[in-house]
């Protein structure tokens, strides 16, 4: 994340979903580890890939804490605004913007089209003197870097004029002083190039975005405020330059011009990418003179990175730059200011890889043959080749290409399918087979398993030959899971689980044939039974004769003790006798 580049990443929301490659006419993303970065040096902040990026990953440079330092500086700061602020801020009039923008603290609020004004009075005084040929306009900065990296050959073409904003910013140093601040307010992110490129003239370039987050953030709402008698746009309102907005505005402040001059706008970088594919010769167009507007955003500003995506470029927004515009050109225009610029080219040379590199490159992602690449899109590159570029050039990663991921993850699906010790079947919300293995086919009779031989059995209604459906069909319904133990199904006992793999459209159930193990447990379960009852046999047995033996002991006992009394008993007659005739004598 290079959050110092004009767009950048967060790559801990980015989702690896390669949006931002399909749709970065530069091809200025590197992937690594799933996650897309922006390779600076490839970009021209067109900001396409902020306007796609689906998890909000992609991000213009916020400058808002530099705005807020500038303005604290102690320099008088002036703000310029774009042409599509209208747009941007229809809830609110002019003026209300212009006072909250002053309660912000800024010395002043200006027009960024009175610098579009002065881009076309310049550019048509050069087209009218210009010999026969294309010229490109410069008033686009992220078209105008695409051309210096992408198509070189062309910045000759482009009109040697500044932009509107560093031609605006001239126009507000001279009128206010060389020592003052200037932030430009805008849809646009290539901006911040051009505030890098020339702080002597541009200070900040920052989104519209920011300006609401830095009326948030002030406590601002600019319906609220007393705005009737607020300062005006200074230095004065601007006219015609409004319409720069939208695609062929320029065009339209450049009608009148003479010379066969014709006037054409492309905007969008894949469109630009086609129009220079096939370029007339300059000796076919004779004395013509061809002018082409070229716009990064489709349909111009109104559709920049920042402006909502609901309504932004649609035909109410276009009505509402429109009705600003008087229907004038800028060709009676007149300053004193110089606003020339020349382009130089900055091409950026492609890896030169070799025939066998991309086979090669090609073979890491299973693709050995013309047939095998699909040219699916799902990596972001357009075709195969283009992707084993990529590779080549260390911006992709295998794990992009979807087909070889399915591929790969289909093998080692169908080898786990396959070998796993059970039977396994997966359906759909049909109760159709999508697939099973051989081991599921062999539950059940033999024609079951020469249809799985000859076609896998994809396709066939699972109640033709089972008769457990009603446990998938209820899982289905449910979408969550089901286990049955011992279930009997014909001459089987089964253990199945069903479970759920896409709600209410496809289950799975691993089948177990536990028949054998049950009949083995019934045989054990008798053994034991016939032991248990030998063993009672046994013990009633020892019980008995124990109890014989027990009972002759008593006896034999009692018949001793018995004796033993009587003995006894007759002794202490005896003794007693013995006493009586001691005493007598």
């Amino acid at each position: 994340m290079n959050i110092h580049s004009p767009v950048y990443t967060t790559e801990n929301t980015c989702q690896d979903c390669y949006k931002c490659i399909r749709h970065c006419p530069c091809r200025a993303i590197r992937i690594v580890n799933g996650r897309a970065g922006v390779i600076q040096e490839l970009c021209v902040a067109c900001g396409m890939c902020v306007r796609v990026c689906p998890a909000k990953a992609k991000k213009i440079r916020p400058d808002l804490s530099r705005v807020k330092y500038l303005l604290g500086s102690g320099k008088k700061v002036y703000a310029s605004l774009a042409p599509s602020f209208v747009s941007y801020f229809k809830r609110y009039e002019p003026e209300a913007l212009t006072a909250a923008i002053l309660q912000l603290g800024f010395a002043g609020v200006s027009e960024t089209a009175l610098g579009a004004q002065m881009v076309s009075a310049e550019t048509a005084a050069f087209l009218e003197h210009a010999n026969s040929g294309i010229y490109l306009s410069s008033a686009c900065p992220a078209a105008v870097d695409y051309i210096k990296k992408y198509v070189p050959n062309y910045v000759k073409n482009i009109v040697p004029v500044l932009s509107p904003i560093l031609s605006h910013t001239k126009l507000l140093r001279k009128t206010f002083g060389e020592n003052i601040g200037i932030v430009f307010w805008g849809p646009c992110a290539a901006k911040k190039n051009e505030s890098d490129r020339h702080p002597e003239l541009l200070d900040l370039a920052v989104s519209f975005n920011d300006l609401v987050q830095f009326f948030a953030s002030e406590n601002i709402d600019p319906e609220k405020l007393e705005h009737k008698n607020s300062n005006s746009m200074i230095p004065q309102y601007a006219e015609e330059g409004k319409i720069y907005a939208v695609e062929g505005g320029m065009n339209d402040t450049l009608r009148g011009v003479k010379n066969n001059i014709r006037f054409f706008t492309v905007s969008g970088l894949r469109n630009l990418e086609r129009l220079f594919h096939d370029v007339p010769d300059p000796a076919q167009l004779g004395d013509c003179k061809i002018f082409v507007e070229c716009l990064a955003c489709y349909g111009g500003c109104v559709n920049g990175p920042v402006m909502p995506n609901d309504d932004a470029g649609t035909l109410a927004s276009i009505a509402q730059i429109a009705k600003g515009y008087n229907g004038g050109n800028s060709l009676f225009r007149k300053f004193d200011l110089p606003i020339t610029e020349h382009t130089f080219a900055e091409p950026q040379h492609e890896q030169n890889v070799t025939e066998k590199e991309i086979k090669s490159a090609l073979a890491l992602v299973g693709k050995f043959v013309p047939s095998d690449e699909l040219n699916c899109g799902g990596c972001g590159y357009f075709t195969c080749r283009e992707f084993a570029k990529a590779l080549l050039a260390d911006k992709a990663e295998t794990e992009m290409c979807v087909s070889y991921l399915r591929q790969l993850a289909q093998r080692k699906s169908n080898a786990l399918i396959r070998y796993i010790p059970a039977g396994v079947v997966i359906v759909d919300r049909h109760l159709r087979v999508i697939e099973c293995n051989r081991r599921f086919a062999e539950l059940f009779d033999e024609s079951t398993v020469i249809a799985f031989d000859s076609c896998g059995l994809v396709g066939a209604e699972l109640k033709l030959f089972v008769e457990f459906d009603d446990l998938m069909a209820s899982v289905l319904e449910s979408g969550g899971e089901l286990q049955r133990h011992h279930q009997v199904c014909s001459d089987k006992i089964l253990n199945i689980s069903v479970f759920t793999i896409s709600p209410h459209q496809s289950v799975g159930a691993i089948v177990q044939n536990v028949t054998n193990l049950e009949l083995r447990r019934e045989q054990v379960s008798e053994k034991a039974r016939a032991v248990i009852q030998k063993n009672i046999v046994t013990c009633q047995k020892i019980a008995r004769n124990l109890g014989e033996h027990m009972a002759e002991t008593e006896i034999l006992l009692r018949e001793i003790a018995g004796a033993y009394t009587v003995v006894h008993e007759k002794n202490e007659k005896t003794d007693k006798l013995l006493s009586v005739n001691d005493h007598n004598k």
